[in-house]
């Protein structure tokens, strides 16, 4: 699992990320809630040891992210999908999603490029595997990403607001495929402001306000009268819904 306990993480003197404790579990799928600023896209980031953390631990199936000779073991267990694609534009589809299992993890080219138009099929990209990221459409970029982190087959699936350079036809279709995903037992801890979706897809919801988790709860349980009790939650779901 990843386990994460007691971080804390600043930026000079903004406090991002307050003590934060928080565990997903193989199969789990996780929302992380919040309002802009509230430390989600930083929590991703020190999870897949982008940002260095300032105290606390975090472990990937006990690989602590802090030590550098632990953090190539933690990646390899888990794939980051960020909310701009970075594809490389030089590479097919199917290049860049072959890239790292033959860069890293040492697979024969052919067998990683075969398996990434499996990959590109699944998504419904079969055509679209030759084309660069300029021929193609934001949702199909956002579908190429997501396969280049699955071709690293790790155990987790870490999802920075994939959709929010997107517009909402583009949105549908990332969506559905992460409710795939989510619906084959793909572990997920997934920031996102797609409230309802993320209703329909997560067995837990994790809410973080300036920096602190505020709730933690399973999600039938965060959109009923438990979640609504918490006066922050409350005003940040109304806010949501009317927008």
């Amino acid at each position: 699992m990843i386990s994460i306990a007691g971080l804390r993480k600043s930026f000079g003197a903004a406090t991002v990320l307050n003590g934060i404790d928080l565990e997903i579990r193989q199969g789990e799928v996780v929302s992380v809630l919040g309002s802009s600023g509230s430390g989600k896209s930083t929590l991703i980031r020190c999870i897949n040891g982008l940002e260095k953390i300032d105290a606390g631990k975090i472990s990937v199936d006990n690989f602590d992210v802090s030590k550098p000779r632990e953090l190539s073991e933690a990646r390899k267990r888990s794939g980051t999908v960020f909310q701009l694609f970075n594809l490389y534009p030089h590479m097919t589809a199917v290049q860049n999603v072959a890239l790292a299992p033959v860069e890293v993890l040492k697979v024969p080219r052919k067998q990683a490029e075969a398996e990434a138009r499996e990959l590109l099929h699944s998504v419904g990209l079969t055509e679209r595997a030759d084309a660069y990221p300029a021929q193609l459409s934001g949702g199909q970029r956002q579908r190429v990403g997501i396969c280049r982190a699955l071709a690293m087959k790790p155990s987790y699936l870490l999802l920075d607001e994939v959709t929010s350079a997107l517009d909402p036809e583009m949105t549908s279709e990332v969506l559905s495929i992460l409710a795939k995903l989510a619906k084959g037992g793909t572990t997920m801890v997934f920031v996102t402001h797609e409230i309802e979706f993320a209703r329909s897809i997560s067995s837990r919801i994790a809410f973080l306000d300036k920096g602190q988790l505020i709730a933690d709860l399973p999600t039938e349980e965060f959109f009923s009268a438990t979640g609504m009790a918490l006066p922050r939650v409350a005003q940040f779901l109304s806010k949501m819904r009317k927008d």
